[in-house]
């Protein structure tokens, strides 16, 4: 039984933090958000919902300047302030901007938005529970050890989400019939509008895929739609 504490303490401490974080984003999110109400936006955002059967997809503006987009665990959508900015400043087109909602749409639909909250807390349990017995044997090094082989999985999951989120972006880009140039535009403009230039990171440990790999992946699933034949 001993042994099995750490396991035991680690789920408890997972389920713990999984409640707690859906608690303090959803309190966080109602406290700095507001509806989307640009006219422009919501017309596209009325095609997509059209397309999707939908009354209406609704949207709202998380008061914050990073550039982002965000699937709240309760299904919600938010685009961040500085995101909106760009678009207002004419960096960013409406239709680049439909492109980022309806990746978030994406997430949800798929289920990843609650599963990250899921995940990461089961990552920081694994995390306590893998650094405890390393320690146990690696004494020093157990927990640089358990770091690293957590981040890894991390990033891995991560980029697998994104990649399908951004299939699932293409395929409803297309039916409204807005098409996924502006989601490969947007691609190209991410790493300036959100200030990523630096050092390179290996691209094991990134937790988005490199913007080419994502305009490659979107070009095969449009090769692989033009090849069906129509009736």
């Amino acid at each position: 039984m001993l042994k099995l504490t750490p396991i035991l303490l680690a789920l408890l401490y997972a389920l713990a933090t999984y409640r707690f974080s859906v608690w303090r984003t959803a309190r966080e999110l109602d406290a700095r958000s507001s509806e989307l109400a640009d006219a422009r936006l919501r017309a596209l955002m009325a095609q997509m919902a059209r397309a999707l059967d939908l009354p209406r997809i609704r949207v709202h503006i998380y008061e914050i300047d990073p550039v982002n987009g965000l699937a709240a665990p309760d299904g919600r959508i938010f685009i961040t302030r500085g995101f909106y900015d760009k678009y207002r400043a004419g960096q960013v087109t409406a239709e680049e901007l439909a492109s980022v909602i309806a990746h978030e749409m994406g997430h949800v639909a798929l289920g990843h938005s609650r599963r990250r909250m899921i995940d990461f807390s089961g990552q920081n349990a694994m995390r306590a529970a893998l650094g405890m017995m390393l320690s146990r044997i690696i004494p020093g090094l157990g927990i640089y050890i358990a770091n690293t082989l957590t981040s890894l999985l991390a990033a891995r999951l991560s980029r697998q989400d994104e990649y399908e989120a951004d299939a699932y972006a293409s395929a409803l880009l297309t039916k409204a019939g807005i098409g996924t140039g502006p989601q490969k535009t947007l691609f190209r403009k991410l790493e300036s509008l959100t200030a990523a230039r630096g050092a390179p990171v290996p691209a094991w440990l990134m937790s988005h895929p490199k913007t080419a790999e994502r305009i490659r992946a979107i070009e095969t699933l449009e090769a692989r739609w033009s090849s069906i034949p129509t009736a």
